[in-house]
């Protein structure tokens, strides 16, 4: 049975949605649209993200007139739910929002942060040497503090017109009632199940005594719901003081062989930021993010302006040419950003100087080559303040999501959302997974008696690559777009806006074409024909290439006359409009 089978079924079978049988058409349109490869067009709202069932929460609220934060509020809630391997109420966000009426962008970060009993240790053994990856991440030492339902909250007080309750019903019913596991889902828990199963109440959700749950599986989540209940009467207050709270401290305090360091205190104390939007110049283009703690906006921008001086569009994306000078582009940013890119509430990060034009246009000059650059380093860009930092030591494994919205009154979001980790910590308080958000960090705090800008410490928000953005056109949005993908998000978003911006692709193109990454000197290409020809060429030019699978989870909504949207068929995500 194919997912849209099982989806369909689910639709018309059980009351998991809110006027399914009206519904079940157009997901199947949708589906039929994003396989095909033809965008999905509309000319007063659209929603793109990466699960059918929270897509279609978010269309009730948009066709109701709501705007694309109230459209936010119903889609994380439901997607907490039915994708909890990849977002949800117990991890955090980066929203991006353009205001119609004002014409400004402002970012909100709700970015997890450390207990204030962290140390710069926090991830090394006794002799201090760094943990392996996952015996830092399973258990409560890697939680830091669930900020998604505040991010919900402060973004629905800001900008929303419709009732706060209203818009967790979808998710309410369905943790109530019932909803088909996905093949993605079944998928990543069988592909993680001895993790899974070392916490017993994460092994008696996604677990049949000792045997994964299937696809197809009709799963209820009564706990979810008396979230959900709580936070409809209360708001998200709900998830920093009182009986959930205390259940979500106490969780992972008590986590058996890896407990952490969580506390009330830590709960009380978090707030989310407004920061002020990065924004990077790329012909006659306004590409705007999240500065840090993401390295998203910050890298991407970067990247975008190394390329400037290059006739990327006349070479066009079947020219190795264009991606060797992508690929470059790339390596120099991510040594900026493993030096310099951090939580600017800890460290003083050059923001401006990394972008300044006259520092791009210099650092882009040793792309005039024909081969692949023999060592990158990071640069120098100008400091607002004096200071000496080594190069990160950072892990950071994917499994996010994002989704683009864009609402009758013209207003856009790109929201990028995550636990971490494929189920973050593998601990569940109040139905819902709690992140590993910590292991963003530097697991080491000092090379060679240096400190590292993202080590650990104590109240501070770790380095993150997503990297929610909307792209302006004098002032006014054209493109909406972000994925998950760990540190490859920046890549992944940096390649579909070259190709909308300089290769004229319609968005669905751009999001559904080969994913090509160059982080740290190896070319990840994505296995498949229509990439082929570009490996063997780019080992030609000294590159050390790697064929592999790549996932990414893109979903975009260009802006013109109509809206033109887009979700990346590697996931199960689709796009609705009207």
């Amino acid at each position: 049975m194919t997912f849209l089978t099982k989806l369909t079924t689910a639709l018309f079978l059980t009351a998991t949605a809110v006027a399914a049988q009206d519904h079940a058409p157009e997901i199947k349109q949708a589906l039929a649209a994003r396989d095909a490869g033809q965008s999905v067009q509309s000319e007063n709202w659209m929603i793109s993200a990466a699960n059918p069932l929270a897509v279609q929460a978010g269309a009730d609220v948009l066709r109701a007139g709501g705007t694309a934060a109230d459209a936010m509020v119903a889609v994380q809630a439901v997607l907490g739910l039915v994708e909890p391997q990849s977002s949800g109420l117990g991890g955090g966000a980066f929203l991006v929002w353009y205001d119609a009426d004002t014409g400004s962008v402002t970012t909100l970060d709700g970015r997890e942060t450390a207990p204030l009993a962290a140390t710069p240790t926090l991830f090394q053994d006794d002799t201090g040497a760094p943990l392996k990856f996952f015996d830092a991440v399973v258990g409560g030492r890697s939680v830091g503090v669930p900020a998604t339902p505040a991010l919900m909250e402060a973004a629905h007080k800001r900008w929303g017109n419709q009732a706060w309750g209203d818009l967790l019903k979808p998710a309410l019913t369905l943790a109530q009632e019932g909803f088909t596991v996905s093949d993605r889902l079944a998928n990543s828990i069988a592909a993680d199940g001895n993790r899974l199963a070392t916490a017993p109440t994460t092994k008696a959700y996604f677990f049949d005594q000792d045997t994964p749950l299937p696809a197809g599986h009709l799963l209820k989540n009564p706990a979810y719901a008396k979230t959900l209940t709580a936070m409809t009467e209360n708001g998200a207050s709900v998830f920093y003081t009182g009986p959930l709270a205390q259940e979500i401290v106490s969780t992972v305090q008590g986590a058996t062989g890896n407990p952490g360091g969580l506390s009330l205190v830590d709960l009380a104390i978090y707030r989310v930021k407004e920061r002020a939007p990065t924004c990077a110049s790329y012909r006659g283009y306004d590409v705007c993010g999240m500065g840090p703690p993401s390295s998203g906006g910050l890298t991407v921008g970067q990247i975008l302006q190394l390329l400037e001086p290059y006739d990327i569009a006349a070479l066009g994306p079947e020219s190795p040419q264009s991606w060797r000078l992508i690929g470059d582009a790339s390596r120099l940013a991510f040594a900026d950003r493993g030096r310099y890119m951090a939580d600017s509430d800890f460290v003083p990060v050059p923001t401006k100087g990394l972008l300044d034009p006259k520092y791009t246009a210099e650092r882009a000059k040793m792309l005039d080559t024909d081969t692949a650059l023999e060592t990158v380093s990071a640069g120098d860009p100008t400091f607002d303040h004096a200071l000496n930092l080594a190069d990160d030591i950072a892990i950071e494994f994917p499994s996010t999501s994002h989704f683009s919205i864009v609402d009758s009154y013209g207003n856009a979001l790109s929201m990028t959302t995550t636990v971490e980790n494929t189920f973050g910590s593998r601990l569940m308080a109040g139905g819902f997974i709690l992140n590993n958000e910590l292991t963003d960090f530097s697991f080491r705090s000092h090379t060679d008696g240096i400190p590292i800008a993202n080590r650990v410490e104590p109240g501070k928000r770790p380095r993150s690559s997503m990297s929610p953005t909307i792209v302006l056109k004098d002032g006014k949005p054209v493109l909406v777009i972000g994925s998950p993908g760990g540190s490859r998000i920046i890549g992944f978003t940096a390649q579909t806006i070259i190709a909308v911006l300089d290769w004229g692709m319609d968005v669905q193109a751009a999001i559904s074409m080969p994913r090509l990454v160059n982080r740290f000197g190896t070319y990840e290409i994505e296995d498949t024909a229509a990439s082929e020809p570009l490996a063997q060429p780019l080992t030609d030019m000294g590159f050390e290439v790697k064929r592999r699978e790549i996932t990414s989870g893109l979903h975009g909504i260009a802006i013109t006359d109509v809206l033109k949207g887009g979700a990346d068929p590697r996931r199960e995500g689709i796009v609705l409009g009207e």
